[in-house]
């Protein structure tokens, strides 16, 4: 995998063709078509905001795939199934077999090159989660959107977190074009979920929500008013509200992180969420998780009461037909 660079390595030209990820993917049954799937672009919280959502989903209930990029350590890190990473041996057949497709492809002149790192990467996590059945995958966009090899699913469920400037040699020099890129994940008819942007990407992300007749949902209702890692929410091992000094003595969680909870509107009550993500660039990121929650159950099933007990029925969503 490593000998073809890393996930910028090529040219634009070679990178960003999503015909020649289809013919890859339909040499091999089209497994992104064996699942249905969230995808998440946006330039600062998207990787946060998928980890979150898949692991709502798992708790939930939902057998569920996680595909993110790029990893800290392990390249296992990327394929995750209910929380847990891609063993080496699942990691390594699959790998080969997408690699003999892909040369076989590129032998029969079917594909002018071999797949990218990315490219390979995703096409490997898709079959991981078709072979697993799998009940609902969530994508983090690696780049862009309009052009990333995660934009060949057709996602039940579209997000945006928020877009600054970022990769300005592949998307472009100003917000406005960036924005384009992201929105380039939004489908016709389809659902969204945004968060406040700044000018010219709430520009080029609300007319292409017309231009698609999708269904704009705002997550703006649900982004608390206080950092998640202030004292006042810690929750401290005697029970009562901690000062900042008494918040070395907070209570941990199983990985030795403070457990933080703080209020948040759900369905007209005050709920209180449990995080371990600290700072208050984090606010925004748990919004848009709450309401794509409540924004998903074309695909979801409702959650038990081990699970999420302020998940109620009433916020179960229509089904796939009615959205």
């Amino acid at each position: 995998m490593y000998t073809l660079g890393h996930e910028l390595a090529h040219t634009p030209s070679q990178k960003f063709d999503l015909a020649h990820m289809r013919i890859l993917l339909g040499a091999m049954g089209h497994p992104e078509r064996r699942f249905p799937s969230v995808l998440i672009a946006g330039t600062n919280g998207k990787g946060s905001t998928a980890a979150t959502l898949a692991s709502i989903f798992t708790a939930s209930g939902l057998k569920t795939g996680l595909y993110t990029s790029p990893h800290l350590v392990r390249i296992n890190e990327r394929i995750r199934i209910n929380g847990a990473e891609i063993a080496d041996d699942d990691f390594a057949l699959l790998h080969e077999l997408v690699d003999k497709t892909a040369e076989r492809l590129v032998e029969e002149g079917d594909l002018p090159w071999h797949p990218s790192f990315f490219e390979m990467l995703t096409a490997i996590a898709f079959e991981c989660f078709a072979q697993n059945k799998i009940e609902i995958a969530v994508l983090e966009v690696g780049m862009g959107g309009r052009l990333d090899a995660t934009n060949v699913v057709e996602p039940r469920l579209s997000v945006i977190t928020d877009i600054s400037l970022d990769h300005q040699k592949f998307l472009g020099d100003t917000v406005t074009a960036i924005a384009r890129e992201k929105a380039g994940i939004i489908r016709r008819d389809g659902v969204v979920v945004t968060l406040p942007q700044q000018p010219q990407a709430n520009d080029v992300i609300g007319n292409t929500i017309l231009d698609l007749n999708a269904r704009a949902v705002s997550a703006v209702p649900f982004v608390p008013p206080v950092s998640p890692g202030s004292a006042e929410y810690l929750t401290p091992t005697d029970g009562k509200s901690p000062t900042a000094e008494a918040a070395k003595f907070a209570e941990k969680n199983s990985a030795g992180q403070p457990i933080s909870r703080y209020p948040l509107q759900v369905l007209g009550k005050q709920i209180r969420v449990e995080t371990p993500l600290v700072g208050r660039h984090q606010l925004p990121n748990k919004a848009s998780r709450y309401r794509r929650r409540r924004s998903s159950a074309a695909f979801a099933k409702p959650a038990g009461p081990a699970a999420f007990k302020w998940l109620r029925r009433e916020s179960t969503l229509p089904s796939t037909s009615s959205m």
